[in-house]
């Protein structure tokens, strides 16, 4: 079923009854973790050791909101781990200068150490970053650079997203879980013992996997497959490893442990034959049996709806979600020309954190395409009054009606993008590369030729705009004419979503700023379908918006008479004074 459409506009305030709720989490009631504990699950020796071997001086710690109760201990726990492993080094090397490796001596040293009550500043710099710029899975490399950091340590669960600049240590935490009350549920969903099951969960219970499968095996499973983490957002179950190829992935049913992400989901929706999931919160007595995902065939469904509401909006949002992926600069560029070359406008947009508030300021953006990492590029909401797609969706909406066929695939990674969009211009370029050399080897000057063809094109463009099919809103069904308001002609030679080049004067060709009569919005020369949008739709036009203004035939204002001034009010907010009078309103 299709998520409901908003009539208007979300309310950009909070509401007054929640003005004073606390939206944040409760961190203060979370179980105190042991010393120990805090060591083993946040890997404190690992840290220290990956330090030291990358030397690195500034290191940024990235912790999300409900880890950050934790940040304090972690940090000191990471200076004194630091500070001891430099003094162990400084006495190693000591002891090689001098050729003494004596026991006794060693044993001194380290109560000399003890006794010391004045330690040296350590060399490397920790910060702890709170408040991250956009999602916690994405390592927020703004936030590091702020402070200068040579590497930044990410806690938590991560959407492994390739960074732009900085190297990352992860550390995914280790969460105890029972396994006991998981070995039950997956024998009782999984009765046949040489059922082909690939194993996965969620980054942060990973460690789980191999014991679980080991006890699983003994018991007679044969076909298990356990995954584990690789950094490669485009395999097919993302960020993991998959069964050797003689064996088809769809071949396999899925046991996912732990809630994954809506992104996670669709994109392994279509490449296995079933899937089911064992939450880990709430109490074991409440999680009998693993929960089957039919709903995610209706979440694609859902997502396809959205696709067919943006194939007729005239105005694209591109939302920046990120400023640290790889290749994010790339995309939005790419994103760009394939909204300019279907004839559309395009406006970029950098808010942050993303909510329905946010974006509901810009009433003339008819859709919104997110570049993010591949899990925070996927908002499912109805709180959003426009479709909010990936550039992966966006690519398909912007297909003509022929070519536009939903397979039920789904994908989040940019090179699913980057890599068609790629192949697409080369055979683009291929095939009008003979073209242009030929009219080149004819010794054509090459402006005289761009002039000529310009004006032929603007002429073909009327023929091709008066011949091409009617469009209808497929939700609606009702006509849109103005779906493509920048237009570009396929054989024009300036770029598409541009302003054509400028004709000598006597030429006969008229553009078509010029075939409107100024009544459309420009902004640099170019069509501005967002000044459009406001001149003909906002309800408030500015002071003096009371008085009409009339136009001659050609095109000219008529003068109109002043309006006559009046005295407003005056006085203190406790009472006015309205005009000369001295009566109080």
């Amino acid at each position: 079923m299709a998520q409901d459409e908003l009539a208007a506009a979300p309310v950009l305030s909070t509401p007054d009854t929640r003005i004073f709720e606390d939206q944040k989490p409760d961190v203060a009631s979370l179980p105190r973790l042991s010393d120990e504990r805090v060591h083993l699950t946040y890997e404190i020796q690992r840290c220290v050791d990956e330090i030291r071997q990358g030397r690195w001086k500034r290191i940024a710690l990235q912790f999300p909101d409900l880890m950050l109760v934790d940040a304090p201990r972690i940090f000191q726990f990471l200076s004194r781990g630091l500070k001891d492993a430099r003094r162990f080094s400084r006495r190693k090397e000591e002891r090689a200068a001098t050729g003494s490796d004596n026991e006794a001596m060693v044993v001194e040293e380290a109560r000399q150490d003890l006794k010391e009550t004045n330690l040296e500043a350590s060399e490397e710099k920790l910060f702890i970053l709170a408040d991250t710029s956009y999602g916690a899975c994405c390592v927020d490399e703004v936030a590091a650079e702020h402070a200068n950091a040579d590497v930044v340590i990410h806690y938590g669960r991560s959407c492994l997203s390739p960074t732009a600049r900085l190297p990352v240590i992860y550390v995914f935490t280790k969460p105890p879980l029972d396994t006991e009350p998981m070995y039950q549920t997956f024998c009782k969903t999984y009765p046949r013992r040489d059922e082909k099951v690939v194993l996965m969960a969620d980054i942060p219970y990973q460690e789980h996997l191999e014991p679980f499968a080991d006890r699983l095996r003994s018991y007679g499973y044969t076909s298990l497959f356990v995954t584990s983490i690789v950094h490669n957002t485009a395999s097919p179950l993302p960020n993991r490893s998959t069964p050797p190829s003689d064996t088809p992935l769809i071949e396999y049913s899925l046991f996912h442990v732990s809630d994954p992400p809506p992104a996670l989901l669709l994109a392994i929706a279509s490449k296995v034959a079933s899937i089911h999931i064992y939450p880990t919160t709430g109490a074991p007595d409440a999680l009998p049996s693993a929960i089957p995902t039919t709903a995610t065939h209706a979440l694609l469904r859902r997502r396809y709806a959205l696709l067919t509401r943006l194939s007729t909006t005239p105005i694209i949002g591109i939302l920046v979600n990120t400023l640290s992926v790889a290749s994010y600069m790339t995309m939005l560029s790419h994103l760009k020309r394939l909204i300019a070359s279907a004839g559309k406008k395009s406006y970029t947009f950098v808010v942050g954190k993303v909510n329905a508030a946010k974006i509901a300021n810009f009433a003339e953006v008819g859709g919104w395409v997110v570049v993010g990492c591949w899990e925070s590029s996927l908002f499912d909401s109805s709180e959003f009054w426009r479709p909010v797609v990936t550039p992966w969706e966006m690519e398909i909406a912007l297909k003509s009606d022929d070519e536009r066929v939903w397979t039920g695939d789904w994908r989040g990674d940019f090179g699913a993008v980057l890599g068609d969009g790629e192949k697409t211009q080369a055979e683009a370029t291929q095939q009008n590369s003979p073209a242009i050399n030929e009219e080149n080897n004819s010794g054509t000057v090459h402006g005289i030729a761009t002039a000529e063809v310009t004006m032929d094109a603007s002429d073909a463009e009327d023929s091709e705009e008066d011949s091409a099919p009617p469009e209808f809103d497929l939700r609606t069904g009702q006509y849109v004419s103005h779906s493509r308001p920048m237009a570009p002609a396929p054989n024009r030679l300036f770029n598409p979503g541009k302003t054509a080049p400028a004709l000598k004067e006597g030429s006969t060709a008229t553009t078509l700023i010029k075939r409107a009569n100024g009544d459309l919005a420009t902004v640099g020369g170019e069509i501005s379908p967002a000044a459009e949008f406001f001149k003909n739709k906002r309800s408030w036009q500015g002071l003096g918006s009371d008085y009409a203004v009339e136009y001659d035939g050609e095109g000219r204002m008529i003068e109109q008479a002043a309006a006559k001034m009046e005295v407003g009010r005056s006085g203190i907010a406790r009472g006015y004074v309205v005009g000369g009078e001295a009566q109080k309103t």
